[in-house]
């Protein structure tokens, strides 16, 4: 067994000690929940949970403490406790990841899952791998995030119009989810979507693909009968019902969500080239468009 860590470490920015995983309200950075936070224990259990939250804060915090799936919470925490040799003087988050961005972001990415030293350590999603790297370097090309990077949470970071969530909201052995455990997480996407009301989708992968498509599925959109096939570049529209066309803040999805696909920010796929940079702001800059999100610094 690998040696485990000191029970207390100092978090990289704030130099608060803090266990992994990170108990809920000690002092973590944008931590959405407090010591009493309600804690979900089966598939159940999450669909409550989701379908009663009212804000997406109230929905991130119960997403950060949810227990729902044995195997994946095993995992996270096991290499929560373990850490990798390049963070070990670091505490890990060791907790789900919840969503994070614009509460009502008319583009929302869509990820498959947390990293094990990735957000699994930060407690951001996409914050502090390769992956993340890319995906807020593209964001900030495009004038929707105010860093090139994001390493911890609480670094300064901030989206405009944009906000980022994963299928799955617990890191899983070898980057792959279950079939039972990407259903047991799916109502925390779809509550997250119904109090977002983004105007477009950006999946990354063919994960968070049809990830998306079951989502819009559940919530009653119109999806076309022919299933749209995940590709780079690849588009769908998936029609709203009447009554959700417009939201309380007045905004007009004109009747439709745009699904906008593309390849994952894995470093498989950008070692290889088979996603380049051009090719992911392409992609991104289409989803931007449909989303009505023009180019410029974002402060």
């Amino acid at each position: 067994m690998p040696p485990q860590r000191p029970e207390l470490l100092p978090h990289p920015l704030t130099g608060l000690p803090a266990t992994s995983p990170v108990a809920p309200g000690t002092g973590w950075p944008e931590d959405p929940a407090g010591p009493g936070a309600r804690v979900t224990r089966t598939p159940a259990g999450v669909l409550r949970a989701a379908a009663s939250a009212r804000t997406a804060a109230q929905l991130d915090a119960r997403v950060s403490v949810c227990r729902a799936c044995p195997r994946l919470v095993s995992w996270r925490e096991e290499v929560a406790a373990t850490g990798r040799r390049a963070y070990r003087d670091q505490p890990y988050w060791g907790r789900p990841v919840p969503g994070w961005g614009d509460p009502h972001a008319p583009l929302l990415v869509v990820g498959l899952a947390p990293a094990a030293h990735g957000g699994n350590r930060t407690g951001r999603v996409f914050t502090g791998d390769r992956s993340g790297d890319w995906i807020f370097a593209a964001l900030h090309r495009a004038g929707l995030a105010a860093q090139q990077r994001s390493d911890h949470a609480g670094d300064g970071q901030h989206l405009t119009g944009v906000r980022i969530a994963a299928a799955v909201r617990c890191a899983p052995p070898d980057n792959l989810p279950t079939p039972d455990e990407r259903a047991a997480c799916a109502p925390w996407l779809d509550r997250e979507v119904q109090l977002v009301r983004p105007l477009v989708l950006l999946a990354l992968g063919g994960i968070a693909w049809d990830a998306s498509l079951a989502c819009a599925r559940r919530l009653g959109w119109a999806v076309p009968r022919s299933a749209p096939r995940f590709g780079h570049g690849a588009r769908a529209v998936l029609a709203l019902p009447e009554e959700d066309d417009d939201d309380e803040r007045g905004r007009r999805r004109s009747g439709a969500v745009h699904l906008v696909g593309s390849y994952h920010v894995s470093q498989q796929n950008t070692s290889t080239g088979r996603l380049t940079e051009a090719m992911l702001d392409e992609a991104l800059g289409l989803a931007a468009a449909l989303a009505g999100l023009g180019a410029g610094p974002c402060g």
